[in-house]
C-alpha cells in the first residue's frame, strides 16, 4: 500500500496535510479537488492509514531530514495490526462511499433503482449513520466519498451537520474533480486540498509500462493533462482508433455537413456505453445507468473533437505550442484551412454548448446532427 511520501506529482498537497497533522490542527472534512487519474483517492487511502494507525511515527524512516523548507513527516508504523488491516483492505474504520453502494443497501427498492446520482440513501446509511456509532478499534473512523459531485442536494444538505461537526475522531474526505458543482455550504465546511495534473512525460511513460504504443501514449497524456487514470480508462474503452477516424472523418467533412457522420457517432457512442454498462457489471456488479453512461461516452468523444478544433485554432493563429493531435497533423492542418480563427472560435463554443446541453433529455442523434453541422459550417444552432 502506498504511503504519503511515496505519491509523485502532489508535493503541494502534502505538504499541507503534513502540515496539519504535525501541528495537531486536522481539520475533519477536506475536499480534495482536482481531475479524475492524479492521485486524489490514493493520497486519502493513505492519509486514512496514517490517521488510523495505532501506532503514527513521526519523521520518514530516514528518507529526508525536516527543515524549514520540508516539514516533519508523520507516517503509519506499517506493523500494527489497524496498518495490516489497511494493507489488506479490510479496516472496519475505513469506509469508501459511492452511489453503488445502493444495491447493498437494506431497502430494496433502493438496491433496485439504477443509481445516476449519489442520493440521500446511500449518504444516510453509509456515512451519516455509521459516523455516529463507536470506532470498531477505538482510534477514529474515514470516510473517502467519490466522486462526490454525484451527490443529490438532499444529500448534500444531509451532510452538512456532520461535516460541520462530527463524531470526535471522524474524517471525512470529499473526492470532487469540479468543487463549483457542490453546493457553497459543502464546500465552506470543507478544507479545501488542490491536487494539479501529473508530469506529462511520467503520465507517457507510465501508460508505456501498460503496453500502450508511444504515439497513443502520448497523445492520451496531453489530451487528458496528465491524468492517469483518465488516460488509462480511455485507452482502455479503444478511443484511441475511434479519435483518429473522427478527425479524418471531420477533416474530409463538406461545408453542407454529412447525415451518415451524425448516425455513426451516434452509434459509435451508444456501443461504448453499452460496453461501459457491461464493463461495470463485470467488474463491480454494479448497475451502471445507460443513460449515464451515454452522456459520458458522448461529453468524452465531444471533448477529443473539441482537441482537434483546438489544435486547428493554434495552427491558424499560428500559436507556438504543441499540437494535442500531432499524430493527426495532416488532418489539423486541414480543419485549420478552412475556417477563419474567428469561426474556429465560434465552433468551439458551440461544442461547448453541446457539452452542456448532454444533461437534458435530449435525442442523442439530434444533438450529433446538429454537431456535424457546425463542424462542416461553424454554424451557430439551436437544439
Amino acid at each position: 500500500m502506498i504511503e504519503l511520501h511515496e505519491i509523485i506529482g502532489q508535493e503541494s498537497a502534502i505538504d499541507r496535510l503534513q502540515q496539519n497533522m504535525t501541528a495537531d490542527r486536522m481539520p475533519h472534512a477536506f475536499l480534495f479537488a482536482g481531475p479524475m487519474g492524479v492521485g486524489r483517492r490514493t493520497t486519502a487511502t493513505a492519509l486514512a492509514k496514517v490517521l488510523l494507525c495505532e501506532n503514527p511515527q513521526e519523521g520518514d524512516g530516514g528518507l529526508f531530514v525536516a527543515t524549514d523548507d520540508v516539514p516533519p513527516q508523520r507516517r503509519a508504523c506499517g506493523v500494527c495490526e489497524s496498518c495490516r488491516m489497511m494493507a489488506a483492505g479490510s479496516h472496519p474504520d475505513f469506509q469508501l462511499v459511492y452511489k453503488e453502494l445502493a444495491r447493498f443497501h437494506d431497502d430494496s427498492q433502493v438496491r433496485n433503482r439504477v443509481m445516476q446520482d449519489l442520493g440521500i440513501d446511500v449518504i444516510r446509511s453509509f456515512l451519516i449513520a455509521p459516523a455516529y456509532r463507536a470506532a470498531a478499534r477505538g482510534k477514529g473512523k474515514v470516510f473517502i466519498v467519490q466522486d462526490a459531485e454525484l451527490m443529490s442536494i438532499a444529500a448534500q444538505n444531509s451532510l452538512l451537520k456532520t461535516l460541520e461537526e462530527p463524531p470526535a475522531g471522524v474524517t471525512i474526505i470529499l473526492l470532487c474533480q469540479k468543487p463549483d458543482q457542490l453546493l457553497p455550504t459543502t464546500r465552506s465546511r470543507c478544507s479545501l486540498i488542490r491536487f494539479v495534473p501529473l508530469p506529462r512525460d511520467f503520465v507517457t511513460a507510465k501508460l508505456a509500462e501498460a503496453k500502450i504504443a508511444p504515439e497513443e501514449a502520448a497523445f492520451w497524456s496531453a489530451f487528458t493533462c496528465g491524468s492517469i487514470g483518465r488516460a488509462m480508462q480511455l485507452a482502455s474503452a479503444g478511443m484511441y482508433e475511434i479519435k483518429r477516424g473522427v478527425l479524418e472523418d471531420l477533416a474530409r467533412l463538406a461545408p453542407a455537413g454529412d447525415a451518415k457522420l451524425g448516425e455513426t457517432l451516434a452509434k459509435i457512442t451508444d456501443k461504448l456505453a453499452e460496453n461501459a454498462v457491461s464493463d461495470a457489471k463485470k467488474k463491480d456488479d454494479a448497475n451502471l445507468s445507460k443513460n449515464l453512461a451515454a452522456r459520458l461516452a458522448t461529453g468524452a468523444t465531444l471533448e477529443i473533437i473539441a482537441s482537434a478544433f483546438t489544435d486547428a485554432l493554434a495552427v491558424a493563429t499560428e500559436t507556438q505550442r504543441p499540437l494535442v493531435n500531432s499524430d493527426q497533423q495532416q488532418a489539423i492542418e486541414t480543419l485549420a484551412g478552412k475556417f477563419q480563427p474567428t469561426e474556429i472560435a465560434e465552433i468551439l463554443e458551440q461544442l461547448s454548448r453541446y457539452e452542456r446541453l448532454l444533461w437534458r433529455n435530449l435525442n442523442a442523434k439530434i444533438v450529433w446532427d446538429n454537431v456535424v453541422i457546425t463542424c462542416a459550417s461553424a454554424a451557430a444552432l439551436d437544439v
